[in-house]
């Protein structure tokens, strides 16, 4: 992600800057200001391919300093504030909820007390009922508003609803500062709509357009009024779309709501059905499972090439390349369709040219891509933004991954000449100074000054506190490499090519003795954090060293002792294992990286474990993160949270500006179900294997249907006894056999 790095001072374009750079005040670059926590506003989301929507308990979004609601569609807030009141007044809220599969957000609502003029209640509360029914497809936003008179009269209710569009590019709304801004167009008011526009600096029109149906009594450029009479014991409707382009009303709204309804359900229906199913004894872990499930589904986005999981609400609802690879990599084993989205939407955006602006080299694999205003702009750098250290190695290591899972050649040879320019690009580019080791460093100011997943300004950093300089080495991203070569091996046998594939199986062996020579420190116990540009160690014991057992780099001999540090005390929180030790000079439990506790990177950790044959270390990493989701609301675990010990009967601490969903920590529990079983795929023998199958202790039978290998699939139930597993296959379609390792 893009977070906390320092800025330095820009200047205006007129002054003879090109592209636009410098319309950003000097300020911390890219910071997500916590001017509020989004733990404490709960606030409920919606997505649908380039769009998203934010909005609070009651369905609406409350536009104010600070507040990340509204409706957005690339990058865009398109609608910043929408509120409903009932004569005058905001209902009480009775509930509020998401559907299971997030196609739709529920709030039910009441009338408060009216007051007549004599100062007397005129209706008491709770005899009006509000059903706020909403959701969005393709580019708009529905919502049926449902009147329920409950009373023994004939009742009124006059409806408004404020709304507003302040089109803020996503950068201004995490707290960036511009010096100028586009132009707001005079607004257009119909009968039953209104066109909000505004025309950027980069000379585009962005729109939102509110349609209403039954016309409103009154209908002004920010205010809709629609004075609506119930029979008591009775229903009426009033349904708004809100698009975020002009959009022609062919059918009456009551018609395209239902219509669109059903499109966007069948479509998560279809996503949903893709992979395999999961349930377990567990009710409560059942709906951890089914959020991650759903909430992969809501985030992926559809392109050519397949389904794309965009990072998370609100602040990365777009394309990033490491996000989507280890969201790929961790629901490889239920859904391989993923990271053949993954795969070929990276290989198409691949660099082919240097631009020092954009942290480009050809063959270099993508960190993020924005189209606001602002990155058209080239006020942030991200529009095609290639700055990321990892994300090329990772595309690498998710091809061979996903060819060991299908055995897609025909789709692999495709890309093949994408994944030679990454393995060049690692050669040429990323060894920097021809050290053996891949190591980071930006081409302008403008780029992230740490490229590394912990990508914070003061994340890197020796035991002394000191930040490091680069060029830099990270511990994980050497991992990556030798994943990407081993992978490289195994697609250069897989296609006839002996000789590439000795050369790469050779290299990462070679890569393994020498990256364990420098990096493990004996009295660290472990591996250090990276090497700095003076090829010094930073001597901090770090979540990192997980990473390194989850490609297999560690060797044997190492492995005890780094799980051995992992799980201390000092790393793990008993929710899960820290960015950095509690003993490490920078730690701080409310930090971004220095001393958090992320799902992804424990569902990576603990999948190196079980590589290791620790399972019974990554069990507790699964109830940690399993017990931490139950604390949460709709048990869907954040993109991270603070380390704080854990306290019995206490839930985690909430990190403030957290987004939620998150792709890669949807996936977690996902991922912790694989490395739980030691499962694995030869697809070739059309067989599935059982490494040392184990469960967690909160759960006492888990059951897998429709698990696909090749053109077959299988149900396999898992029941623990003791400290054993089980396994018993339920049935089959096609050929295939399940063989369990002890």
């Amino acid at each position: 992600m893009s977070l906390i790095q320092s800025q330095p001072e820009t200047t205006d374009p007129e002054s003879g800057i090109e592209g636009g750079q410098a319309l950003s005040n000097a300020q911390t670059q890219f910071f997500i200001p916590a001017t509020s926590s989004l733990h404490e506003r709960r606030p409920r989301t919606l997505k649908h391919g380039d769009s998203f929507a934010v909005f609070d308990h009651s369905g609406d979004a409350i536009s104010g300093p600070g507040s990340p609601e509204g409706l957005y569609h690339r990058d865009t807030r398109h609608l910043s504030h929408l509120y409903l009141t009932i004569n005058g007044m905001r209902p009480i809220l009775l509930s509020s909820a998401l559907r299971d599969d997030n196609a739709m957000l529920t709030c039910d609502l009441a009338n408060p007390d009216f007051i007549g003029e004599d100062g007397r209640v005129a209706v008491e509360h709770d005899l009006i009922h509000l059903r706020r029914t909403r959701f969005l497809w393709k580019d708009g936003l529905y919502e049926r508003l449902t009147i329920r008179n409950f009373d023994t009269e004939t009742r009124t209710a006059t409806l408004n609803l404020a709304f507003a569009a302040d089109f803020a590019d996503l950068f201004e709304i995490r707290g960036m500062t511009r010096l100028r801004r586009g132009t707001m167009n005079p607004p257009q008011v119909g009968t039953a709509d209104v066109l909000l526009s505004y025309r950027g600096r980069d000379d585009r029109e962005r729109q939102t357009h509110l349609h209403f149906d039954p016309v409103p009594t009154m209908l002004t450029d920010s205010n809709a009024r629609a004075d609506i009479t119930v029979p008591p014991g009775e229903s009426r409707a009033f349904f708004v779309r809100i698009c975020c382009r002009k959009a022609e009303a062919r059918d009456p709204l009551p018609k395209q709501f239902l219509k669109s309804l059903r499109e966007a359900m069948q479509a998560l229906r279809l996503a949903r059905k893709r992979g395999a199913s999961i349930h377990s004894s567990n009710d409560l872990f059942n709906e951890v499972a089914r959020r991650s499930v759903a909430d992969i589904s809501m985030l992926s986005t559809d392109m050519e090439y397949g389904p794309y999981p965009y990072a998370g609400i609100p602040w990365f609802s777009t394309i990033f390349g490491r996000d989507a690879i280890i969201t790929a990599l961790e629901t490889l084993w239920m859904d391989p369709a993923v990271s053949r989205g993954v795969l070929g939407y990276l290989a198409a955006h691949q660099a082919t040219a240097f631009d020092p602006a954009a942290d480009a080299e050809p063959g270099k694999i993508l960190h993020e891509v924005r189209h606001g205003e602002m990155a058209e702009l080239g006020e942030v750098p991200f529009r095609h933004y290639y700055g990321s250290i990892d994300s090329t190695p990772l595309f690498v290591m998710l091809a061979g991954a996903y060819l060991q899972r299908t055995n897609d050649t025909a789709f692999l040879t495709t890309i093949l000449p994408n994944i030679e320019a990454a393995l060049e690009w690692i050669d040429s580019h990323g060894d920097r100074d021809d050290d053996g080791f891949v190591e980071y460093g930006r081409q302008t100011d403008q780029g992230l000054q740490n490229q590394g997943w912990k990508d914070s300004h003061d994340s890197i950093f020796h035991a002394d506190g000191t930040i490091a300089r680069g060029p830099i080495a990270l511990a994980e991203v050497q991992a990556y490499v030798y994943g990407a070569w081993q992978g490289a091996s195994a697609l250069f046998t897989a296609i006839g090519d002996p000789g590439r594939a000795a050369c790469y199986r050779e290299r990462a062996e070679e890569l393994r003795d020498r990256f364990d020579a420098i990096f493990f420190d004996e009295a660290l116990g472990t591996y250090v954090l990276a090497l700095d540009g003076d090829k010094q160690p930073c001597r901090v014991r770090s979540s990192n060293a997980g990473h390194v057992l989850y490609t297999g780099l560690a060797l044997e001999k190492r492995a005890e002792a780094v799980v051995r540090t992992l799980m201390a005390p000092a790393s793990f929180s008993g929710w899960g294992v820290r960015t950095i030790a509690s003993t490490e000079k920078r730690y701080n439990p409310m930090s971004y990286h220095n001393g958090s506790i992320w799902p992804h990177d424990n569902a990576l950790i603990a999948a190196g474990f079980s590589r290791y044959g620790y399972r019974r270390e990554a069990a507790q990493i699964f109830e940690g993160l399993f017990a931490a989701a139950t604390y949460v609301d709709m048990m869907r675990l954040p993109e991270l949270f603070c380390g704080f010990p854990r306290r019995r009967s206490q839930g985690p601490t909430f990190y403030p500006v957290a987004c939620s969903p998150q792709a890669w920590s949807a996936a977690a529990p996902l991922a912790l179900i694989q490395s739980s079983l030691g499962l694995g795929f030869d697809v070739a023998a059309a067989q599935i294997s059982l490494q040392e199958p184990t469960l967690p202790h909160f759960l006492d039978r888990l059951t897998i249907r429709h698990l696909g290998i090749g053109a077959a699939s299988v149900d396999i139930a898992f029941d623990r006894m003791g400290d054993k597993v089980v396994v018993k296959p339920l049935g089959r379609d096609g050929s295939a056999r399940v063989v369990t390792i002890a």
